[in-house]
Order: structure tokens, then sequence, then C-alpha cells
């Protein structure tokens, strides 16, 4: 696809959602129309915040955000606004436009054949499962007609389809299109650059190239940096001894020392500002509830066929140490049915009594918002003690002013690993994992599937994520699409 004008540029853009801490500070950069660009940087760098920039939703502090006259912007955001969740599917694409739609039904059926999603209009979101929401949200924006899209975390909820069909639709779509993912092999597929967000800094750099190459490009800069400073950090410390040394000197030889500490701030103001890579999250344990009997018993399950609910029988049985995978394609039911099972309100299961449940809701729904992240740890522990919940939180990345912050305030990244600081405290004896690796940024799910490999309860997961799937020993395995015959 051809390149052309310039159609979104940052000059000078900083932004903060206080006063003490920026997120953005002096962003420049540009993309040309009909580019497709990865906004890449660690959970809570900004890149959630540059798509609100874009689209209104926030104001910089300072600076200008230019976009090309006439634009239309439209984003997927990474789940459904509750207000849209009691909407039907007329009702929801209608808030689309500013002015009634006539032609709205076939508007409907055309965005989502794109999308690969047959929806009745007359359904309510609410019951639409997980993918099916995220395919519903990437029809919302396609049916504005976007010249800019922007899409967050498109591929959360996802099936192996689902991703596949999206991917063959992103490379053949001819307009500019910004993504923040942490699916590298999806990435790699379509885009044609990097925008690279520190956390640290602020700061926002622009890459061109496909993605992998892109981070080869990132971690070898980082490198080159990291020899210069050192280099420039042994000649400060050799001119700083020879300054001590000649000082003491008088005469010629303090004019010397003199000269000497020019040089050495010469080589400070030289320095490189290092881009501090991604930190990853350390090793961690979950603790397991001691337990010796049968954790969790499902006689049968519910499925979804052709958007109808039917019942049928099944035979799974957990004890301490065994884990489940739930598979199947979006929409039969998966998240339905842990959601069930983790309320104790599935007809088909049976919870052991008192078994501590530990549930990872892909939407975050089981967090309290209006909690500090402090109070959001504090609440898993029978007895709160500072020190433990102020080292947990530090762990997961949860420290200084995260503490302090509102869940709802937080990152989507940030709240995942809130879930899991949790389960740290809770100790459970059945872990429900809906989705865990959702908005989690690639670096932690490696430490992270390890601690679930090495958990000592019982474990039912969802996910479609195959590699992360694959580094877990799931003992048995029950596949919802095989009732679909």
């Amino acid at each position: 696809m051809d390149q052309g004008d310039v159609i979104i540029r940052f000059q000078g853009v900083s932004f903060g959602y206080d006063t003490e801490n920026l997120v953005l500070e002096e962003a420049d950069f540009s993309v040309r129309e009909n580019t497709k660009m990865t906004i890449m940087g660690q959970n809570g760098a900004g890149k959630s915040t540059i798509l609100k920039l874009l689209t209104g939703a926030l104001k910089p502090d300072r600076g200008e955000i230019h976009i090309k006259q006439g634009a239309k912007i439209a984003i997927a955001t990474q789940v459904m606004a509750p207000d849209h969740k009691t909407r039907t599917v007329s009702e929801f694409f209608a808030t689309a436009f500013a002015e009634k739609r006539h032609d709205l039904p076939k508007l409907i059926d055309d965005v989502l054949e794109t999308v690969n999603l047959k929806a009745p209009h007359d359904k309510v979101i609410a019951d639409f499962s997980g993918g099916q929401q995220a395919r519903l949200l990437l029809a919302y924006a396609l049916i504005q007609e976007p010249d800019i899209l922007l899409l967050d975390e498109p591929t959360n909820n996802l099936d192996a389809d689902g991703i596949a069909h999206l991917t063959g639709f992103l490379i053949m779509y001819p307009k500019t299109v910004l993504v923040i993912s942490h699916d590298a092999d999806f990435l790699n597929t379509f885009t044609e650059g990097v925008l690279h967000l520190d956390v640290y800094t602020g700061k926002v750099d622009k890459y061109d190239g496909n993605y992998f190459d892109v981070v080869v490009e990132i971690n070898a800069r980082l490198e080159r940096d990291r020899m210069k400073n050192a280099r420039l950090l042994k000649e400060i410390q050799d001119r700083k001894d020879k300054i001590n040394f000649f000082a003491q000197k008088g005469g010629k030889m303090r004019k010397l020392a003199s000269k000497l500490r020019d040089q050495v701030v010469d080589a400070e103001e030289n320095m490189v500002e290092v881009r501090r890579d991604d930190r990853t999250i350390r090793d961690f344990e979950i603790p397991a509830q001691p337990w010796n009997d049968n954790v969790v018993q499902i006689n049968s399950v519910k499925i979804v066929k052709n958007h109808e609910a039917e019942r049928v029988d099944c035979k799974v049985f957990l004890r301490k140490g065994q884990r489940l995978l739930i598979s199947g394609p979006n929409g039969i039911g998966k998240s339905t049915l842990l959601r069930s099972l983790a309320e104790g309100k599935d007809e088909g299961a049976v919870i052991a009594k008192d078994v501590s449940v530990g549930y990872y809701r892909q939407d975050f729904s089981g967090l309290d918002f209006n909690k500090s992240t402090y109070d959001s740890l504090a609440e898993m522990m029978h007895v709160p003690d500072l020190q433990t919940i102020r080292a947990v939180g530090a762990h997961f990345l949860l420290n200084g002013d995260a503490m302090a912050t509102k869940v709802g305030s937080l990152s989507e990244g940030q709240k995942g690993l809130l879930c899991f600081a949790r389960f740290v405290l809770q100790k459970p004896g059945l872990l429900i994992l809906d989705e865990p690796t959702n908005h989690i940024n690639f670096r932690h799910i490696p430490v992270i599937a390890k601690a679930l490999e090495n958990y000592q309860g019982a474990m039912i997961m969802v996910s479609h994520v195959p590699d992360f799937v694959g580094q877990i020993n799931f003992g048995q395995e029950l596949d919802l699409g095989k009732f679909l015959n």
C-alpha cells in the first residue's frame, strides 16, 4: 500500500493523569496515510492513552495533536462498555451514528460478515461470549468506515479462526491502522513500523520495519547505549580521580584539575539517556489451600448451538494438583461455564464445600474498581499485613503510586498482574482462569505459565493462546466443540 501524506502528528505532547507523573512527555512522532503501526511499550507506558488522545477522549496538557482534515477516526476498544451490554445488536450499532440510518440492518449484516460473526439483530450484547463481543467491537469501529482505525488488544478472547480472519482483513485493509497488542506473531504479519513508548521517560520513538526486526533493533540500540555509557562512566571516574590528585598539588596542577572538571561536565552531558527495557516480573509461587478429597466434579455442561442453550452430559473429576483445559469455538459457552462454576450456580457441577476459589475473569469484573490497589490486595488476607501486602504488590510491579491508585485507573495489564498478586495472598484450592494472558505483557507470560505449572491446587482454564497452554501440563481437556456434532 502506497503511503500518502502525514495523517497524524504529535508535536511536543505531554499528558499525565495527575500533575506529579507524566505518562507522555514532549512526545513527537508522525504517521503517514495507509500505514499500519504497532504501539509498543510496558504496561502503564501510555499505549491506550495515545488512542484516547487521538479520539479526543483525553486532551493533552501541553503540545498539539494534528489529524488530517476530514479524516474519520474509530476505535475498537478492549472491552465492551457496561452501558452497551444491555442493548441489542441493532441498538448497539445505532449508537455509532449521530443520525438515524434507515439502511442500518444492511450495514450491520455487511459488517458482521466482515468480522465473520452471525448474530441476530435482536440479541442482547451481554448474551454474547467474550470472543463474540471482541468481534462486535471491531465491527462497531468498521461500520463507521474510518480513515484511521485504532485497535486496542483486538486478539483478546478470539479463537484461532477469529485471529486468522482478523489478520487477513488487516492485511487487505486499505487505510491507516494503529494497533496495541502483545501477540507478536499477529503483529508481525501486517504492521510496518512501531511507536515505542518508554514508561520511565514518557518519550516516544518511531521505528520502520516489520515487528520482529524492530524488536531486534530496539534491543540493539539499548545495548549500544549501555556500552557507550559504561565507557563514559569509566572516563568520568578516571578524570575525577585525577582531579582529586592534581587539586592538592597547587600551581599548574590546579589549572589542570580545573580543565579536567570541564571535561567531566562534557562527558556527563554526553551520557545517553538509556531507555530501560520492559521490566519482567520475577518468578513467583501461588500457595495452594491444603485439600485431600475431590475439589470439583462436573456432570454436565451448558453449550450454545445457533444462539440456543442446551445441556449435555459429561464426567470430569478434579483433585488437588489436577488440571482441566476447556476448549471450543467462540460463543459456545466457555466463559459462561467458568462464571457459573466460580459463583457456585452451575446445576451440573459441584465444588467441594469450603474450597477457596480464585477466579480470573477476562474482563476483570470480579475486581472492585473503586478500591485502591492496596485495599484490593488486603481483602485477600484474613489479617492484612502491611509489609506482606507491599512486598507482594512490588513483586508484580505494583508499588509506589500504583498501590494508592484506584483499581479502575490501572492499565488493563496492571489489573491482570493484580489478579495474580491476589491469588498469592488468597492461597486458593481451585483456580478458575478465563483467558489469563489477556492484556498481559508478553515478557510476563512465561513467568506466569511457570507459576501455574508449579501450582499444587486444582485448576480449570480457558485460553486461546497455544504457546501459553503448551507450557502447562493439562491432564484433561474438555472440548465443548465436540458436542456440536
